[in-house]
């Protein structure tokens, strides 16, 4: 399909400038971080310089768990630009196989085409445009310095379609701000990679300078600390790939329920995750603390449709138990001058960890504290003065009456 296009004008003298394009590209497009914003900017300015463009496309390869790349298309009809995040599996996919953007990936190579002729086998992102009167189109590779590729796409619905000199522009204007769209792959390639490893509170800090051995930062917040049940138990009798995914199935379903209500998983520890949910401007104090206990509980819920569909594969339960606490967390770099870690600390991370060790010796599945028993909408049961390993003094701890009942 990588055909010439039927258009063949000759080049007009009063071809569309590239000089305030460059300009801005220079001043301003390099400094916008949000990639759906640079195409959006990018496309006016190119409208506004006279280029014959109606659809404009940039897609961008990142290493993120969940997406393969990222994308941004404007459409001069309606002066918007729509991201879109690529799945792993879209390479398997109708819309992915026969594609021009499959071709332009593995030969980098530019892909044109005549979209008023188009052949009877042609692709669907071919006549999806044909059908809404676009005429020409062409896709070309940008190749980085890290062997990452993008893609530039453009289409018109100009009856001309794009002439010669059209595409010695958009050749000339892809060398130009290939440089400027690099810095911002690389800069969402450590923002993702980043979120992904140390979360999106910590990755944000790393990011703005918090990387001396020492850093840290204080958090007030309602906090979680979760703990499987007998997990070196399973670790030594169940092979290590299903151990993996019982990890997994776990961390997932707690995520889900906890990112719903704005917690973030600030630490995995082994089986363990301890999650805040900031108390802020925004959120209070008691709302912090409320939507901690609603996470607890709607994890719980959907422990239940888990385990049930466990037990009829004859796989081991999976059973967890929950400290909620309030208060303050501290966490920063510590470790050897050139080898650093993120450690969180502090006593009410200390205490909010002997609340969940106590779940299994109490026979709930979720222990609170005074402090957070003191914040929420629901009634809490007494179970008096606890010792507490490190802390000096007896902790008293509450159940909630409507999550006291086992898995």
């Amino acid at each position: 399909m990588n055909q010439q296009s039927k258009f063949t004008p000759a080049c007009d003298e009063n071809i569309w400038s590239l000089d305030p394009i460059i300009e801005w590209l220079f001043k301003l497009g390099r400094l916008e971080q949000d990639q759906t914003k640079f195409v959006q900017a990018l496309s006016e300015k190119i409208l506004q310089a006279g280029a014959p463009i109606d659809r404009l496309s940039i897609m961008l390869p990142t290493l993120n768990p969940l997406f393969r790349g990222t994308s941004a298309t404007w459409r001069k009809d309606t002066n918007k630009t729509i991201p879109f995040l690529a799945q792993h599996d879209i390479e398997n996919s109708d819309r992915y196989i026969g594609s021009p953007f499959q071709q332009l990936s593995e030969t980098n190579r530019s892909v044109r085409q005549s979209l008023c002729e188009l052949p009877e086998n042609a692709h669907r992102a071919f006549t999806e445009l044909a059908e809404d009167d676009f005429t020409d189109y062409y896709a070309m590779p940008i190749t980085f310095t890290s062997g990452l590729g993008s893609a530039f796409i453009v289409a018109t619905k100009s009856i001309d379609g794009f002439s010669p000199c059209d595409i010695k522009n958009l050749k000339r204007l892809r060398d130009y701000f290939a440089p400027s769209l690099e810095v911002y792959s690389l800069r969402f390639l450590s923002t993702s990679l980043m979120t992904t490893y140390v979360g999106k509170r910590t990755g944000e800090k790393v990011l703005s300078g918090m990387i001396r051995r020492g850093d840290a930062d204080t958090i007030h917040a309602a906090l979680w600390f979760s703990d499987l049940r007998n997990f070196t138990h399973l670790t030594e009798t169940l092979p290590a790939k299903e151990v993996f995914a019982m990890l997994n199935e776990y961390f997932e379903f707690v995520s889900a329920a906890v990112r719903a209500r704005g917690g973030e998983i600030l630490r995995f520890i082994g089986d363990a995750m301890l999650i805040v949910f900031p108390i802020s401007s925004d959120v209070s104090k008691k709302s912090a603390c409320n939507a901690a206990l609603e996470s607890a509980q709607d994890a719980r819920a959907t422990l239940a449709v888990i385990n049930h569909l466990r037990k009829r594969k004859k796989k081991p339960l999976i059973e967890f138990g929950v400290g909620l606490n309030v208060g303050e967390v501290v966490y920063g770099n510590v470790g050897a001058p050139d080898r650093l870690d993120f450690t969180v600390m502090g006593p009410a991370v200390n205490r909010t960890a002997r609340l969940e060790s106590l779940t299994k010796k109490l026979g709930h599945d979720v222990l609170v504290s005074k402090d957070f028993s003191d914040q929420i909408d629901y009634d809490t049961i007494s179970l008096g003065l606890h010792s507490m390993k490190g802390i000096v003094e007896p902790q008293s701890v509450f159940a909630v009456s409507n999550v006291s009942e086992h898995i």
